[in-house]
């Protein structure tokens, strides 16, 4: 499917952003290692998610929906499935599954489509063998997963994965041995966070994660905020539409993943945040945003681990400012659903963009953008929907192909545009 963004002027109103994508394989995959009931609400119902939810139905837990956005899950010990897991598209399901699955000494043969399929599995799968833990297969999916009593891991994060990090530190549940994490480089701690709300003792010293000796978890009820990879989308259409103004509500505002916001700031952007709350041990909050002029910036690796899903729609709206934006660092999303470094640089060309991959950084010499381009996506849904907000500040519509891709994480991403004036239309 091609959809094809409209430059039609400005873009005004609330953004009804969907619940975070990693809070929500997180709540699914805790609820259902826990004792008793958890209630879900805001979950993401995403083609992603919803595969960790048959996930977790074929390890024998029971998941219902019961409502729009709610989710009710009764914790068990898991079984091994009869069949095969099926991840499709989704890297956190895969990775955060291996290790919970682990810890659980089941065996499951893991498989996925075919971008997945790409998409390297050694650096769980390794330390999950140092660990104790089997795999038959790999590096790459299909693998399968032979469950054995596990031992405790000192583990170096590095590069600093948070999938890698949630993966140990869910195997690290199925033993008493001592389990800890260094991380050099931060990476997002939602794993950390959400296991304190379920009872788990998870300790942090300095630049180490360990589990503590309480690791038992408990259901209860979990509510998920909007998902600032989501509403980055809405801030950037709003950045680079003239006279646009758009406003999103309880988005989470987590340290570790604000980092497009203060891109975006650094670029120029006229934003605000209100009301600044703390919910379920995150920090959440509302982002109101203006329209303004854009000038390039610089922006180094360190940066990278706090916009690293933002790093499409960052270059989008770059294109749109004065001068040139180096954004280094991003050898990692050359491992992504797609090679984002690459998948960038080749749209924004073909959108008259003075756009380049230089080794590991993206650079972006910017100003008026002409589009009318089609920008081929490699079944990438944020580099899809990057390119659809760069067609509706350009001045000829863009086009991108293998749209429906946009399910796995948005599947309201049209409908959302539409209701702040975003013309995102189905095209030939």
């Amino acid at each position: 499917m091609n959809l094809k963004a409209l430059p039609r002027g400005p873009l005004s109103g609330r953004f009804p952003v969907p619940g975070d994508k990693s809070l929500s394989h997180r709540a699914l995959i805790l609820a259902a290692l826990a004792d008793g009931e958890s209630v879900i609400s805001g979950l993401l119902e995403s083609d992603d998610v919803l595969r960790t939810a048959e996930a977790l139905r074929a390890f024998g837990v029971r998941v219902e929906r019961f409502g729009p956005q709610r989710w009710r899950v009764m914790g068990r010990k898991w079984r091994s499935p009869d069949g095969a897991i099926d991840c499709g598209n989704s890297g956190t399901a895969a990775r955060l599954l291996i290790g919970a699955a682990a810890g659980q000494g089941v065996s499951a043969t893991f498989t996925g489509d075919a971008s997945l399929s790409r998409r390297p599995m050694g650096r769980v799968t390794a330390p999950l063998e140092a660990m104790g833990a089997s795999f038959e297969g790999g590096p790459m999916l299909p693998m399968t997963l032979h469950g054995a009593p596990l031992r405790g891991i000192h583990h170096v994060n590095t590069p600093a994965s948070a999938q890698v990090k949630s993966a140990l530190l869910l195997a690290g549940l199925g033993t008493d041995q001592p389990v800890d994490i260094a991380e050099p480089l931060p990476s997002r701690d939602h794993s950390e966070i959400m296991l304190r709300t379920f009872g788990v003792d998870v300790e942090q010293d300095g630049r180490v994660v360990r589990l503590g000796s309480q690791r038992r978890l408990t259901g209860g009820l979990v509510s998920i905020p909007g998902d600032p990879s989501s509403a980055a989308f809405a801030w950037g259409a709003a950045a680079i539409v003239p006279d646009s103004e758009v406003r999103t509500d309880g988005v989470l505002l987590n340290p570790l993943r604000a980092g497009f916001i203060m891109a975006l700031q650094r670029l120029g952007g006229d934003l605000r945040l209100d009301n600044v709350r703390g919910s379920g041990g995150e920090t959440i909050g509302d982002v109101r945003i203006r329209h303004s002029r854009l000038f390039g910036a610089e922006f180094t690796a360190v940066e990278i681990p706090s916009m690293i899903d933002e790093i499409p729609i960052l270059a989008a709206v770059a294109a749109f400012a004065r001068g040139e934006t180096r954004i280094e660092g991003l050898d990692e999303l050359r491992h992504k659903e797609s090679d984002r470094l690459s998948g960038m640089a080749e749209g924004l060309c073909a959108c008259g963009v003075d756009a380049s991959a230089d080794g590991d950084a993206l650079v972006i010499r910017g100003g008026a953008v002409r589009g009318g381009g089609l920008v081929s996506t490699h079944g990438d849904h944020r580099v899809a929907m990057a390119h659809l907000v760069l067609g509706l500040g350009a001045e000829q519509p863009v086009v991108v192909d293998q749209a429906e891709m946009i399910a796995t994480s948005f599947p309201a991403f049209r409908d959302a545009m539409r209701t702040i004036g975003g013309t995102i239309e189905e095209t030939a």
